[in-house]
């Protein structure tokens, strides 16, 4: 069995990002050598998410809007995490929303997507800097 581990740092400059990390996993996958098998593909900060969706920049803007309304940032003092000095509760309700990880199948050593399915990087509480991990493994 073949595998690999490799992590993709970001630094985004707003506090609120979505970046469409497609490409940079792709890439992994055809570094891999796996023919076959899954990628898992996870963030390692609990601010921040990894999800499949469509590359539409209204729909992007739709999710953003549609979190902050769920979970605003402001104001910072209605959540009891807040208490404890840090200003990010608002973050980690958003990622459990968003999810951690996604797996994605690699069939012909190509990941295996359905329509318009691309994988997105999503920043709750950015501006500084966070890893993304990808782990390969199959045949």
């Amino acid at each position: 069995m073949k595998h690999l581990r490799e992590e993709l740092w970001f630094n985004t400059p707003h506090r609120r990002d979505y970046l469409n990390i497609t490409d940079q996993v792709d890439e992994l996958v055809r570094k891999s050598g796996v023919k076959d098998g899954l990628c898992l593909v996870n963030a390692m900060h609990i601010t921040a998410s990894v999800y499949i969706n469509d590359a539409e920049s209204g729909l992007i803007q739709d999710y953003d809007e549609w979190l902050e309304t769920l979970a605003p940032h402001e104001p910072v003092a209605k959540y009891r995490h807040n208490r404890t000095g840090e200003d990010n509760a608002d973050a980690h309700i958003k990622r459990q929303v968003m999810g951690r990880e996604v797996v994605v199948a690699i069939t012909d050593g190509k990941l295996d997507f359905g329509p318009w399915e691309q994988i997105f990087y999503a920043e709750f509480d950015g501006r500084r800097r966070k890893r993304v991990l990808v782990k390969i493994i199959g045949q």
